[in-house]
């Protein structure tokens, strides 16, 4: 039970976990969702994301701790059973999904978003109320593509984000929603042989990094105004927009 010993794969890969944890204490939205493609540079993607599903975990459980009592739990009961059924989509059809295009559509869906929100900012709307219908939508197409391609961030954020909840609340409620995204992952990866050794050994190798990342994003999250941090979360999102839409793109050609 060795793990990767090559240097080149820690230049990626450190950053990759130290941006994940960030995201996952709560500061910049759906950032997590870069690691896979950062580590992806140097091993293939589907190795990228056994090894990383662990250490998301871990920073779930981190992040759990943090947030105690910070949550919408309207959001989690909306989101998160459809959720679990995308998951079991995904699951399903795990040897028929065409991944490029899953990451086409996603990174379409968040530049179109943010495109309508830059279109009505002048019009200073209010916060949107919850919606059962358009929540089991994302929840299920944000446990879908997290299951496929760890891209669950932009349609559970095209849920939240209007919502206009407090920072502490809106990373709360994430922090508590992907942690059973990810804890449910666990299954069908292993079952899928996402889990060998060396992937184990290497997550194993990166896990100290984990709740230090974390800890910093939590942070981040309390000393950042809710202006800035709704901001930043939509200039990340049409970051990873772009670079979902051009993956996506590129492989399909």
């Amino acid at each position: 039970m060795f793990p990767i010993t090559d240097p080149i794969f820690y230049f990626a890969a450190i950053p990759a976990v130290i941006v994940a944890g960030l995201s996952k204490g709560g500061f910049g939205g759906s950032m997590a969702m870069l690691a896979v493609p950062l580590m992806a540079l140097v091993i293939s993607p589907i190795q990228a994301a056994g090894i990383m599903l662990p250490i998301l975990v871990a920073m779930d459980i981190v992040g759990l701790f943090a947030y105690r009592g910070h949550a919408d739990r309207k959001s989690l009961i909306i989101l998160l059973p459809a959720a679990l059924v995308g998951i079991g989509v995904g699951w399903a059809t795990a040897a028929f999904v065409n991944e490029a295009f899953v990451r086409l559509l996603v990174g379409t869906l968040s530049l179109l978003f943010v495109a309508d929100y830059l279109l009505k900012r002048k019009r200073k709307l209010g916060s949107a109320e919850h919606s059962a219908a358009k929540g089991s939508f994302w929840g299920l197409i944000a446990g879908f593509t997290s299951f496929v391609s760890h891209t669950g961030g932009p349609p559970f954020q095209l849920y939240m984000v209007p919502l206009k909840l407090a920072p502490t609340l809106f990373a709360g409620t994430a922090v508590i929603f992907f942690s059973v995204v990810n804890a449910v992952k666990l299954v069908p990866y292993f079952m899928l042989g996402q889990f060998d050794t060396t992937n184990l050994a290497t997550s194993a190798v990166l896990l100290p990094l984990a709740p230090i990342a974390t800890l910093a994003g939590v942070k981040l999250v309390k000393i950042v105004n809710q202006d800035l941090f709704y901001g930043l979360i939509y200039a990340v999102m049409v970051v990873i927009g772009i670079k979902l839409v051009w993956d996506g793109i590129f492989s399909l050609i």
